[in-house]
């Protein structure tokens, strides 16, 4: 058995469909780890959803923020943005399952040694900790109070992590440091304008998993959300958004032996 993790698929549906035929992928055998964005500004995010949900337990994928907004567009909680490509999803007839088994996906896995995340962990969790909080979103996500809960997910503040936060606050943090964070301060402050290389992080922050004394640094974090950072593999760390939604690359990499696999993208589409 192979275990792949993938980077942010983001409604590119022929790359994907490439980079399976690349790793040779056989679902008797092999699983799938996705980092979350599985929809948005890509061109087939219905298509994408329907392979996905329909490798059944063969593929994990935790959420991303393109994910959520796809859950709270689709209730109703926000409007659709100018370069949102979810109208397809949104007319399907299967659209009630496909949401609702995308409700149901976890916020992070942990397994083997490795903690798969959207986008990154505060420098202040241990992996047992992000564990935990991951369970108090998912709580509320897969609960009756489903929809109060993407209707109070938007927003930047609290912009820092404090065990004496309650309610929505609390939970939105915990949302945006692993499906939007990319900056930090070493204390663990977020910061979300700034999405470019890491040689230019504002003034006082850093990328999160070069913040001191990080105490996930134990596990190896596979995530994605950076398309700027593009792939890292590092002994602790996999980044695996290589832009493909821009016309970069789809990227795996194969846990057993960090064996890395690509398939150009042109816009969501092989080249």
């Amino acid at each position: 058995m192979a275990i792949y993790a993938i980077g942010d698929v983001q409604g590119s549906f022929e790359a994907l469909r490439a980079l399976l035929e690349a790793i040779a992928f056989d679902r008797r055998r092999d699983r799938l780890w996705f980092v979350g964005d599985l929809v948005n500004r890509g061109p087939a995010s219905l298509a994408t959803l329907r392979l996905v949900r329909e490798l059944g337990e063969c593929a994990l994928a935790v959420l991303g923020n393109h994910d959520l907004h796809l859950l709270a567009v689709a209730q109703g909680a926000v409007g659709a943005r100018d370069d949102d490509t979810l109208g397809e999803v949104l007319a399907a007839p299967d659209r009630a399952a496909l949401l609702d088994w995308l409700r149901h996906r976890p916020m992070m896995h942990i397994e083997a040694g490795h903690a798969l995340v959207h986008a990154g962990l505060l420098p202040q969790w241990d992996i047992d900790r992000a564990s935990e909080l991951a369970r108090e979103v998912e709580a509320e996500l897969r609960g009756p109070g489903h929809e109060e809960f993407l209707a109070g997910l938007y927003g930047s503040r609290p912009d820092r992590w404090r065990e004496d936060l309650r309610g929505i606050d609390r939970l939105r943090v915990v949302v945006n440091a692993m499906t939007r964070l990319r900056f930090c301060t070493a204390d663990g402050v977020m910061e979300f304008q700034s999405k470019g290389e890491t040689a230019n992080a504002p003034a006082g922050y850093l990328p999160w998993f070069d913040a001191p004394r990080r105490k996930s640094a134990g596990h190896t974090v596979i995530f994605g959300h950076w398309s700027a950072l593009g792939l890292l593999v590092k002994p602790d760390l996999l980044a695996l958004d290589s832009g493909c939604v821009w016309g970069g690359k789809l990227s795996a990499v194969r846990l057993e032996d960090r064996r890395v696999f690509q398939v150009s993208c042109a816009r969501g589409r092989p080249a």
